[in-house]
């Protein structure tokens, strides 16, 4: 009786082992994700310090492929403050989506503790036996 409890007690502790592998990979993921839009924020709010530098009557030109276009001084203005609009929100539900994933991690370590606590006590009573 006390063995197959134990084997029951040890599947459950691979399966939650195995979910915290998966959450910790998710993290990894964010975080690299997270990384990736940082760097793109810098740059466009670069972009964007660099345009308010120009005057009105400044040639700008936006590369589309090989091709450089003409833009307009207010279009590119409008675009870049859209691209780090929309890069700040990414970046607010990541973090967001981190901090769920860290909760979810660390309880995952609570019953994972709690868990080997029990096991432990398992094989130290079968041991008495």
């Amino acid at each position: 009786m006390a063995s197959s409890a134990l084997r029951e007690q040890q599947r459950d502790l691979e399966n939650k082992a195995n979910d915290l592998s998966k959450l910790q990979k998710d993290i990894a993921k964010n975080h690299q994700v997270r990384k990736k839009y940082t760097i793109q924020l810098g740059e466009n709010e670069l972009v964007l310090k660099e345009l308010d530098l120009l005057k009105e009557d400044a040639n700008v030109y936006k590369l589309i492929g090989p091709v450089l276009v003409k833009q307009d001084l207010a279009e590119a203005n409008a675009n870049v403050r859209k691209r780090i609009e929309y890069i700040s929100a990414e970046l607010k539900r990541l973090d967001a989506a981190l901090q769920d994933l860290e909760e979810k991690q660390t309880s995952k370590k609570e019953a994972i503790f709690k868990l080997q606590q029990r096991i432990q006590s398992l094989q130290a009573g079968k041991a008495k036996a």
